[in-house]
């Protein structure tokens, strides 16, 4: 019923409206409808979709055996919709790696054009967020060209409460005062906002990066879903519909390292849209110029295009690939 996707060790299910109908959950007809009515659906699906059986879970293993779950496409022809279901039932407004896996899915199905196809992802923050796909090949591997639009910058982009200003490399960034209380290095974080809303930290020592086993351990765990998660799983603090937290150093020219701590999922191997976020961050403080970016997560390298003009990013592309593991 439900297969499952691997894209850079991010594991999402992907499912169609009518065989979750088909299971016994009760689906409303329309996308849009789906995502106003989440709380009443989105927990019995993942659920039903992404528990781990208690004869399969591996030792040590999180409670979900993926990252999501993918709900579509609602009609087999563009533009898709689909809905983005977090593992705590939330919706998000974007995955890159999500929307990478589901390419892959409608390639497979043969819905996927030579010249791409528009995704619309439904959500219950606002408007739906569209991307474009294109089916490519980089450097002998087949994937997707995900067309992500212009980044916007700053607390007012992710509807963060107020923050204090602070120099870093020359630019004006954001001391996040939940994260400095957790560690006092983390006072140079530039919100963005790419579909979704991301606060990348920068750091200027990459072995001081927080790893996935740190961000899983108390009380540095709690301490960032109340950043991380919206109310009531969280605190919404500094923004009251969550926020995706990211921690990046710069390794080499135009190669930034970094993790991923999610909102409404919390550490995990890699993100699309938040190697997007690290790559425009690292270009708003000069780490990074425009053209080819490599943003290294423990999960992969995610190729990120940047298009600057006379000094404005316009555009930022992210290249995913994807594999059918179940």
């Amino acid at each position: 019923m439900t297969q499952f996707y691997d894209a850079r060790g991010n594991i999402y299910g992907v499912i169609s409206p009518q065989a979750l109908r088909e299971a016994g959950i009760d689906l409303p007809a329309s996308a849009a409808q789906c995502a106003s009515s989440r709380q009443i659906w989105s927990r019995a699906a993942i659920t039903l979709c992404c528990d781990w059986p208690e004869c399969q879970r591996p030792a040590n293993s999180k409670s979900h055996r993926s990252d999501g779950l993918l709900i579509g496409p609602f009609q087999a022809s563009p533009p898709f919709e689909v809905l983005i279901v977090n593992t705590d039932g939330s919706l998000a407004e974007r995955s890159g790696n999500g929307l990478t896996i589901f390419s892959e899915f409608l390639a497979a199905q043969g819905w996927m054009a030579e010249q791409g196809a528009l995704l619309r992802v439904h959500h219950d923050k606002g408007e739906p967020v569209e991307t474009s796909v294109k089916p490519a090949e980089v450097e002998g591997v087949r994937g997707f060209w995900l067309d992500l639009g212009q980044p916007v910058f700053g607390p007012d982009a992710v509807d963060a409460s107020w923050t204090p200003t602070v120099g870093f490399n020359g630019r004006d960034v954001s001391a996040v005062q939940p994260l400095v209380q957790l560690d006092p290095s983390w006072a140079h974080s530039q919100f963005v906002r790419i579909g979704n809303p991301h606060c990348v930290t920068l750091l200027s020592d990459k072995g001081a990066l927080p790893d996935n086993q740190q961000m899983r351990e108390s009380p540095l765990s709690e301490g960032l879903t109340r950043i991380a998660y919206a109310m009531p799983a969280g605190a919404g603090q500094p923004c009251p519909a969550g926020v995706n937290l990211q921690w990046a150093a710069r390794e080499a020219t135009q190669r930034i390292v970094a993790w991923v701590f999610e909102r409404g999922e919390g550490p995990t191997a890699s993100s699309g849209t938040s190697a997007s976020a690290v790559a425009s961050a690292a270009w708003r403080v000069g780490w990074v110029t425009g053209g080819a970016v490599h943003v290294v997560m423990p999960g992969g390298t995610a190729p990120i295009l940047l298009e600057e003009v006379h000094g404005e990013l316009l555009r930022v592309s992210l290249f995913g690939t994807a594999r059918l593991i179940v």
